[in-house]
């Protein structure tokens, strides 16, 4: 390559490279925006779980504002557990990013140790040489005996979250073959929600609780997995919501089964 394409090159690069902090930028501000909206409640119902969320984003796309708000959340434990070290992290964050009011309150508060918040990180991807559908089967049938879990049916639940694909991650932040939300990757004891095995493993163990919780009723059990098992219990059945009502058509018009035998308490003790 001459020259004269290399220099060329380089700017071509330096501008979409441009381009996309500026994009970035503009949708952390706009994500910014909304998420103090339902912090605050105007214009919108509070929302202390969805302020969260689109705060996380934000952050992640190197928003200070957002970083220095997440950490006044969790330090006064608006929506959030009272974390002063999870407010720390986030105050160092956004003062790295160049917030000054974070900088002061970091020398504050110098006698706390800051952490970063486990439940907004950014995903970290799986390798690329992704396991076939065959050895995912194999896993299943291994983990599944382990929970006293039809293997079939987490091979149908996997099916209709992620097609098989352990890279998978949705808006909502599930991630891979079970797309398993941070929350839940961490209630079911998974350290690596990109390792394929660890996800079946969640998931399943998920599905062991979900099974016990709802002594077996398949569509309840199901219908938890999409949407919670709050708001099963909430309706007394499948929520009224269009998403999880096909979601739980599907899998069971896949699984060709209703039912599910209840299973033991300790098929979920086992160590894996």
């Amino acid at each position: 390559m001459t020259a004269s394409k290399l220099l060329l090159a380089g700017l071509l690069n330096a501008s979409a490279a441009c381009a996309f902090a500026q994009e970035s930028t503009a949708q952390a501000s706009e994500l910014r925006e909304m998420a103090m909206r339902y912090e605050h409640a105007r214009g919108v119902k509070q929302d202390y779980a969805e302020a969260y969320r689109l705060y996380c984003r934000a952050a992640l796309l190197g928003d200070a504002h957002s970083a220095y708000s997440l950490g006044w959340m969790h330090f006064d434990g608006r929506g959030l557990p009272l974390r002063a070290d999870l407010a720390l992290g986030w105050f160092q964050k956004a003062a790295a990013a160049g917030d000054s009011y974070a900088a002061r309150l970091l020398k504050r508060f110098r006698g706390i140790n800051p952490a970063d918040d486990p439940a907004c990180q950014f995903p970290r991807r799986p390798l690329s040489n992704n396991p076939n559908r065959k050895i995912i089967e194999t896993w299943v049938n291994r983990v599944a005996s382990r929970y006293a879990i039809d293997p079939q049916l987490v091979l149908a639940v996997i099916q209709e979250e992620s097609n098989f694909n352990p890279s998978a991650l949705s808006p909502k932040n599930a991630q891979g073959l079970m797309q398993l939300i941070p929350a839940t990757a961490e209630r079911f004891g998974v350290k690596d929600v990109w390792n394929p095995l660890e996800n079946i493993r969640g998931g399943t163990a998920y599905l062991h609780w979900l099974m016990r919780h709802f002594t077996g009723n398949l569509e309840w059990v199901l219908a938890a997995y999409n949407a919670g098992e709050k708001t099963v219990e909430q309706y007394q059945g499948v929520p009224p919501f269009n998403e999880t009502q096909n979601y739980v058509r599907r899998i069971l018009a896949a699984y060709h089964k209703t039912v599910h035998p209840v299973p033991p308490v300790q098929g979920g003790g086992k160590p894996f």
